[in-house]
This record gives C-alpha cells, structure tokens and sequence, in this order.
C-alpha cells in the first residue's frame, strides 16, 4: 500500500519535479520553465480521482466490518488481530482495483516528453515521430561573424622595398556565414556565404605609397614625420567549401537521431573570391593630412584557399591568396598570407 501512495505521490509532482530537472530528456537541453501538457494532466488527474474514489469505497466497507466486529465484545487482544486482519484485507483490495486501472505511466512520461520537445500534444508515436523529424532538419543556417588576421606578403624577393619598410599588415572581416547540413546525421556541411574585408598595409620609416605621371606606384620618403601611413583595400567576399563536424549524434526518442551542426569542435576548407571596392591611401604627419581614393595597382579581383578549426562560435583559419596582392609591375610576387580567428553568433 505504501508503495502505491509513494507512486501517487510522484504522479502529483509530475508537473513541478519530473520535467523540471537539469539533465536533458533524450540528450536535449529542456526550456527552463516547462509546461506540462494539457493531456498528460488530464490523465494524471483522471487517475488521481479513480485511486481517490477506490480507497473511499473500500474505506466505507471496511468501517462496516469495524463497527460488526465491535458488537461482538471481543477481548482487546483478539480484537486487535481481527482488525489487523481487516485492514489487511482491504489493503490487498485497493491494490488490487488500482492495478486493474491498468494506467501506463511510460506512456503519459512519452506524451510529456513530446510535449517538451514539440511544445504540442500528439495523439500516437506516428505522429510524435512525424513531428520529431520536421524539428530535427538538416542545419541551415545563416549567421553573422567577425574575424581579424594578421596578414603576410609572401614573395621570392628578400630586397622588396614594400617588405622592408612595413610595419605590420591587417585584415578586418564581417558578414554572414551559410551552413548547409548534407543530412540529418551527416557530419558533413557545405559553408559559403558573404563578407567584406578590408585589407591594411600599415608603413614605416616615413615611407607613404605614392604615385608618378605614369600612374606607377610605388614607396617614396616623406622628409619631415608620418604619424601614419597606410594603403587600405575593402573586397566583397564569398567563400565556398566544406566542413567536418565531429560532435556526436544525438537521440531526440523514437529512433530519431540527429547531430547538433552548429556546435562542436569543426574543420573546415574552402576556397574564396573577391572583387575590389575600393583603395584608401591614409597619410598623416607633419604638414600633411591626406586621403586619396585613387587606383594604387591593387588587384582588382583575389582568390585563395583557407583552412579553418572551429569549436562552438570561435574559430581560429589560415588564408592563403592564389593571386598576387598589387597588378603585374607593382610589388612583384607579392602574395598575401593571413592567421587570424573569428567570432560568429
């Protein structure tokens, strides 16, 4: 009997204890305030008042014996056994009549479940199922990222002047970043998506980045002090690759598995292409303050190779152009290489 009134118990805590715990259900992270669905109250309650109109019945019946069993002026000691052997009695009779009620609590914790995960009820596993499958897609997703490298220009020549006179180069990026599950298992994605970047030359030793009558650029020496000095190109960018997940596969119940895309620890290679915005030369320093918009022989398109590791929203890549960073004639061989990482949400 104790066991039933523990059992009761837990029933009437369904709502605030079972659902309300911290461990995922099926390895699925739960809302922080659960509702407990409408059918599953019902049916909890429904056996609630069945249970409660079992023990009033058998009560009544057992008090008619009681008050029998006092009429026949019994000793203390023998009427005590007979009572006992009466609540005994009664006892196995309400245990047996709420066994007969037959309630299913696997199946009200399974209507739950797909109440938390779904945030409706269902009628059947077919539709539990159906529904499981449309919450648990492939990824696709677009978000918005954020990175900075540190940029190299590689080349054959250990004499290039722009080499030898740079103080550091630089590769701001933003835009949005597209990931495509192949399958709802699949550890396998394509990523693309959009990003304009602005590539930095910063110079040193009062160097600035000049041009002749010929429209030829190159590095000339301002005589008094540069506070600055620097040659910015924005591109628009779109990358196209694959990426390699390696978080394991989850199980969302009725053999519906799925693998969380977005988070985990990642590897990704893709290529990339770019088309020019535009060139801002920055000059400042003593007598001069100057911005010009001009043509510096900065390629006009890029191209390259990245290879990027992830976990959850960071990453750290590295970058490599294919092409060179200024046209034919200026700055020769000069290829850009970038560490840096990235932040995306």
């Amino acid at each position: 009997m104790i066991r039933k009134f523990i059992m009761m118990g837990g029933l009437c805590l369904l709502s605030t204890a079972i659902f309300a715990q911290k461990k995922p259900v099926f390895n699925l992270q739960p809302k922080e305030d659960t509702e407990v669905s409408p059918i599953v109250k019902e049916k909890v309650d429904e056996y609630a008042r069945k249970i409660d109109t079992i023990i009033k019945e058998e009560k009544k019946l057992m008090e008619v014996e009681l008050t029998e069993l006092q009429s026949k002026n019994l000793s203390k000691a023998e009427f005590n056994e007979q009572k006992s052997l009466i609540a005994s009695k009664y006892s196995e009779k309400i245990d047996h009549r709420i066994e007969e009620l037959g309630f299913d609590m696997d199946a009200v914790i399974q209507k739950q479940v797909g109440y938390s995960l779904l945030n409706s009820d269902v009628t059947s596993n077919e539709e539990l199922k159906e529904k499981l499958l449309k919450k648990f897609r492939p990824t696709k997703e677009l978000s918005p990222y954020i990175s900075y490298s540190i940029m190299n220009l590689t080349n054959d020549k250990a004499d290039n002047i722009l080499d030898n006179n740079l103080r550091y180069a630089g590769n701001f990026e933003f835009g949005f970043k597209f990931n495509y599950q192949f399958g709802r298992t699949s550890p396998w994605g394509l990523i693309s998506g959009i990003g304009f970047s602005w590539r930095t030359l910063s110079i040193d030793n009062n160097m600035f980045v000049a041009k002749d009558a010929n429209s030829n650029v190159y590095l000339a020496n301002y005589e008094k002090g540069l506070s600055k000095s620097k040659l910015r190109t924005g591109y628009i960018i779109v990358p196209l690759g694959l990426q390699y997940n390696f978080s394991k596969l989850k199980n969302a119940g009725l053999d519906v598995q799925y693998r969380d895309y977005s988070h985990g620890f990642k590897v990704g290679a893709n290529i990339y292409g770019g088309v020019k915005m535009s060139t801002n030369n920055i000059i400042k320093g003593d007598g001069i303050s100057d911005r010009d918009r001009s043509d510096y022989r900065v390629s006009a398109f890029i191209y390259g190779g990245q290879f990027t590791v992830s976990y959850d929203d960071f990453s750290i890549f590295v970058k490599k152009d294919f092409g060179n960073f200024f046209k034919s004639g200026t700055f020769e061989n000069d290829k850009a290489l970038t560490f840096g990482v990235a932040l995306w949400w």
